[in-house]
């Protein structure tokens, strides 16, 4: 007869379909370390001084007991399902080390509002650009794993998944605003080209401090997030300009990381290109199981305030995950499972490889 143990172990793999490590099973991989702005953000924001937060109701509404954590949608985001493929625990917010145990299993250091340039999410207030963050990731190799893991460090780094979600906010606080500084300075093409430059020089950071795996995504179609429309003059549709100008970033990113991957023995820097199927979502959701993807589930006091978060304590749409936007910004959990999907196992669009490959490389 089944033990207690094994029996609850099956029971949480067939409702959650994911294998949990506490079960026995091994992880794919030693651990998921993540980083980027608030579409993977899970509670850094918690702990900062800044207006981009996520830690009330109705965030989290469809997490674990409702409970909002900083998670800026209802329920988990597309690195918690990688998490969860992955067969390891949610990497915790690394700005909770206060609260909680040193982990050799990942970290999030993602920030909302943060971007590629140390200036962007500055009028939110204090958010961790991507400099700061590889600058934590570097003081956790010292403070955490080195002293855990000795002479395994090496091969730990370099079989552990690096996750990057970053660029959003440069285009939408940055550039998407004709009056802006960036926008007066840089045609479409220099300022794509200034992101890629410092992103590229972060990344050849990471692969000094032992990264090997890395998985970056490019920027959706920003143009056709709520709040850009309800402030451009495009009379409710997608804002083609800025989705073209992130479209250059796409390209250049992609370039970026082939030559990465050319010229950094033992590398692997793969490019999760998401704009063009999330665009198609967006104007066929019908085709992807959504039955909304215009408005936004949650109320935001987008039309009196301008703000694109939702209002503290109200209650959102009856059924949120068959609306593609959560608040004016941010996707539905659903959005984020079908994005995952694609990332493990989908056959396209990757460059070179999905993530299922990615731990065999």
């Amino acid at each position: 007869m089944a033990s207690p143990i094994t029996i609850i172990c099956l029971v949480l793999i067939i409702l959650s379909n994911t294998v949990p490590g506490e079960c026995g099973f091994l992880p794919l991989a030693p651990a998921l370390y993540v980083f980027g702005d608030s579409i993977v953000d899970n509670g850094n924001n918690n702990y900062l001084i800044t207006l981009a937060k996520a830690n009330y109701r109705p965030y989290g509404y469809n997490f674990d007991q409702s409970r909002p954590t900083g998670r800026f949608t209802n329920g988990k985001t597309v690195a918690d399902f990688i998490a969860e493929y992955l067969r390891l625990p949610y990497p915790p917010p690394y700005k909770s080390l206060l609260i909680k145990e040193n982990s050799v299993k990942g970290y999030n250091y993602a920030s909302g509002s943060c971007g590629i340039l140390p200036k962007t999410g500055s009028l939110q207030g204090h958010c961790l650009s991507l400099d700061e963050q590889i600058i934590l990731f570097a003081e956790m190799l010292t403070t955490i794993l080195a002293p855990n893991l000795h002479h395994q460090l090496s091969q730990h780094l370099a079989e552990s998944i690096f996750l990057f979600v970053v660029g959003n906010n440069d285009y939408l606080d940055t550039y998407s605003d004709s009056d802006s500084d960036s926008s007066e300075s840089y045609d479409p093409h220099q300022f794509a080209q200034s992101l890629i430059q410092s992103l590229s020089e972060k990344l050849q950071k990471l692969y000094e401090l032992g990264g090997r795996k890395v998985m970056v995504s490019d920027i959706g179609p920003l143009g056709c997030v709520p709040s850009v429309i309800r402030r451009s003059k495009t009379n409710g549709t997608c804002d083609e300009n800025l989705n073209k100008r992130v479209i250059i970033f796409n390209n250049q990113l992609a370039s970026m990381l082939k030559n990465l991957t050319f010229t950094l023995k033992g590398s692997h820097f793969v490019f999760i290109q998401s704009h063009s199927i999330i665009y198609d979502t967006i104007l066929n959701p019908t085709n992807y199981g959504l039955s909304d993807s215009k408005s936004s589930c949650c109320e935001t006091g987008a039309e009196v305030a301008g703000t694109a978060t939702c209002i503290i304590g109200l209650p959102p749409c009856p059924y949120p995950n068959s609306h593609f936007f959560w608040d004016e910004v941010h996707p539905t959990e659903a959005v984020y499972s079908m994005s995952a999907s694609r990332i493990i196992n989908g056959s396209s669009p990757f460059f070179p490889m999905n993530l299922e490959q990615l731990l065999q490389a």
